[in-house]
């Protein structure tokens, strides 16, 4: 199934060949999500293993996967009033800020946010077409999926630590290096050497994702690198159809 929202860096076009790369099913118990945005690779498969664990550090983005688990119908009808609109989209930007909003409401705003925003920047309007009520709709469908999924809001090494065991595999898609004012979340330069030194001691295994640069190869020189590469979705070359490639990394442990 697909994720119900878009994200930035979100694995959509890569998540095939990510699943290719996990170990044969019923090797683990434990899968993680330590970064888990829009969870692209969680929702490619029906459950990947006895435990699941989705985390982000971005509070209004848990909120809303927290809301659509436990309270899909509350959401759907506070979302009744959704459409494509201008006013509405900056409406529910200043309005996120507001004290006192219940996390429904608080989610409802950041859904239009999501779904309204240019490239899920979450701040400036993009002007297309979109089936609200199919995304409305769908919410009950992602609620059922992540009725087995524990929803954390913790930082990398923490998420890391607490899940670690023989049988644990996580999945890692951070911020990607040189691109991390991209992000709401508070990723600085140097939390990819911490999540480097992490990851060189954990007991279970570890599917990466990260860009194609020497900075990155040298860092983990020594695991098994894969080189991918994908259409850029928000480029074309010229104002034309073409899209160019981005080239990207898969790293891990085993």
């Amino acid at each position: 199934m697909n994720s119900f929202i878009s994200w930035v860096g979100g694995k959509k076009l890569l998540r095939n060949k990510i699943l290719s790369l996990f170990p044969e099913k019923g090797t683990f118990s434990y899968y993680v999500e330590v970064f888990g945005g829009a969870g692209w690779v969680l929702f490619a498969s029906g459950r990947h293993a006895e435990t699941e664990v989705y985390n982000d550090t971005n509070g209004n983005l848990v909120n809303l996967f927290k809301c659509v688990k436990y309270h899909s119908e509350a959401l759907q009808k506070e979302l009744d009033f959704i459409l494509i609109s201008r006013e509405q989209f900056f409406d529910a930007k200043e309005q996120i800020e507001i004290r006192g909003l219940t996390d429904i409401q608080r989610a409802a705003r950041f859904f239009v946010l999501i779904k309204e925003s240019f490239g899920t920047d979450l701040c400036s309007f993009g002007i297309r077409a979109k089936n609200v009520k199919k995304a409305k709709d769908y919410l009950k469908v992602v609620s059922e999926r992540l009725q087995s999924v524990i929803i954390e809001n913790q930082d990398f090494q923490k998420i890391i630590k607490n899940h670690d065991r023989g049988n644990t595999l996580f999945y890692l898609d951070p911020p990607y290096y040189g691109t991390e004012k991209y992000y709401q979340d508070k990723f600085k330069p140097g939390d990819h050497i911490r999540l480097k030194d992490m990851l060189d001691n954990i007991k279970g295994k570890f599917i990466l994702s990260y860009n194609d640069c020497g900075y990155i190869k040298e860092l983990y020189n020594g695991y098994n690198i894969t080189e991918v590469d994908r259409t850029h979705n928000l480029v074309c070359v010229g104002g034309g159809s073409t899209k160019p490639r981005y080239k990207e990394l898969l790293i891990k442990n085993f």
